[in-house]
């Protein structure tokens, strides 16, 4: 069966329900009755499975964390507010003060504020790395080191990691790996790689269409030998390892973060995205034709296009081999100068111009200018950031239209 392909069936099948309301229904309600007095008591201490309170689970946000967790293999998983919270949720789950992060890749430039500005103010450190510097990354870990960090494809770079590779560096020295894979849901399977966390922006492809803000954390389950968990890196584990055994991540990660920080998500944002998921495995794979067809066109009539489908990429080889349910909606254009960038995106007509990525319309936004208007120009240049630079997202429009507005938006 085709890879996506399967999807089709178990996505419609776990959204909708065959007795009552098909579609799913939203429970909006901040708080929920008790009934009694020892039924709470056994509410709070987890021996009776009804809702606490929406901040740290919703009977709509509950649903489409099943979903999400059987996506990617995990033992479960939590939705929040946004793709930042997740990130937020995942990260701050397991550092404190002190404490050492890794982090590699592109990156997104809140990803990379996150770790290199609001992380430092409370004393944890991050060094950031390049896909390829595996010597480096090595090198770099010290007894603090509780994470590795990951995105599966660079945002907005496109440079493409090796997941297992940085993995088994993870695993080797019992550091917990997070994977950002917002931009290769279904494509790329962080949990199975080696990594312990997937992340998402749900706001993305797994909603699709720009109408619902959303993230979500993926967890593996804690092996019943030994485990990474149960070192004395983790001792706060141990509690939540004795408590919910396999389960213990997600009740770490509410307790040590979204109950106090309180990234919930809203569960009409939920509901949204459960619509978005049902026909997420028909556009991944359109948008990953399409997303080949357009830049090889591009590229023939030179413009500078930068995605690793293109022989001239250096990870072309790794996108032939690791990459071969594609890598995404994202490409880039540099178009030399912000003026001739900006000329571009004024021209054409079929591009949104706005911050999103992974939306059924073709997106288009100067990176410099906006995302990354505040960073150094040491910052820009490790993140790949240039004065042209222009990120595009593929939509669901025929590629020939993509093509023939891109052309003339370049002259």
């Amino acid at each position: 069966m085709d890879h996506f392909e399967e999807y089709c069936t178990k996505f419609v099948q776990e959204v909708g329900a065959k007795e009552g309301p098909i579609s799913p229904v939203i429970t909006s309600s901040a708080s929920f009755g008790y009934g009694d007095s020892q039924t709470a008591e056994g509410i709070f201490n987890g021996s009776v499975k009804k809702p606490l309170y929406s901040r740290v689970g919703n009977p709509t946000t509950a649903k489409l964390e099943s979903i999400m967790a059987m996506m990617d293999g995990g033992v479960g998983a939590v939705a929040t507010s946004s793709g930042m919270g997740a990130i937020t949720l995942a990260v701050m789950s397991l550092v404190s003060a002190g404490d050492h992060i890794i982090s590699i890749g592109g990156l997104f430039g809140g990803t990379y504020s996150f770790f290199s500005e609001t992380l430092s103010r409370f004393g944890i450190k991050t060094n950031f790395f390049d896909v390829d510097e595996l010597d480096a990354i090595k090198n770099a870990i010290t007894e603090h080191t509780k994470i590795i960090f990951l995105e599966s494809v660079g945002n907005p770079n496109i440079r493409l990691p090796d997941i297992q590779s940085i993995a088994k560096i993870a695993n080797d020295n019992g550091i917990a790996l997070i994977v950002d894979n917002t931009i290769t849901p279904l494509s790329i399977k962080p949990l199975e790689l080696g990594a312990d966390i997937a992340v998402y922006s749900t706001t993305k492809i797994i909603s699709g269409n720009a109408s619902a803000l959303g993230g979500c954390a993926v967890f593996r389950s804690i092996n019943e030998g030994d485990d990474k968990f149960k070192s004395d890196k983790y001792p706060f584990m141990a509690k939540f390892i004795k408590g919910a055994g396999k389960m213990a991540l997600i009740p770490n990660a509410k307790k040590r973060a979204l109950r106090d920080f309180g990234m919930s998500a809203n569960a009409h944002a939920s509901y949204q995205t459960m619509l978005g998921l049902e026909t997420l495995p028909l556009r991944m794979p359109r948008v990953v034709q399409s997303i080949e067809t357009v830049v090889k066109a591009l590229d023939a009539q030179g413009v500078h296009i930068n995605h690793p489908s293109l022989p001239k990429h250096p990870h072309h080889q790794r996108y032939q081999t690791l990459f071969q349910n594609g890598c995404g909606t994202l490409f880039t254009i540099d178009m030399g100068t912000q003026e001739k960038a900006y000329k571009f995106l004024d021209n054409s007509k079929l591009a949104t111009i706005t911050a999103n990525i992974g939306d059924s319309r073709t997106l288009a936004l100067h990176m410099a200018s906006t995302i990354y208007s505040d960073f150094s120009d040491e910052e820009k240049e490790f993140l790949g950031i240039t004065d042209g630079l222009i990120r595009i997202s593929v939509g669901l429009e025929n590629p020939e239209d993509i093509i023939d507005d891109f052309i003339q938006a370049s002259e």
